[in-house]
């Protein structure tokens, strides 16, 4: 699955820390396309048991974590460990099958 990362319309280059919880009951390689995220900011992708993440080429890996997470089972479980965990949660999306995901980040 391919996660595309970009910043929103109003903001030209996304310079903040992000967290990112990629759950899936089979283990996936999560492919990361960028675009205008400032390099040098921390950025952590929980994944599922099993999963990875590969980053394109370039230093954007350099601040970016990869951890392999036990996470809840039902999404609502998940929802909330996140909120307790973090505090809180800016998006949540559910897909069921898709090769592609877009996410715009932002204020």
């Amino acid at each position: 699955v391919t996660l595309h990362l970009n910043p929103i319309s109003s903001v030209h280059i996304h310079q903040k820390p992000l967290v990112f919880l990629l759950n899936s009951p089979l283990p996936l390689v999560w492919k990361l396309k960028t675009e205008r995220l400032a390099p040098g900011i921390r950025r952590v992708f929980f994944v599922s048991l099993g999963s990875v993440v590969q980053f394109e080429k370039g230093n954007f890996s350099l601040s970016a974590e990869t951890e392999e997470k036990f996470f809840p089972e039902k999404n609502e479980h998940l929802l909330q460990w996140a909120q307790k965990e973090y505090g809180a949660v800016t998006s949540f999306t559910e897909l069921k099958m898709s090769r592609n995901i877009y996410i715009k980040v932002g204020e």
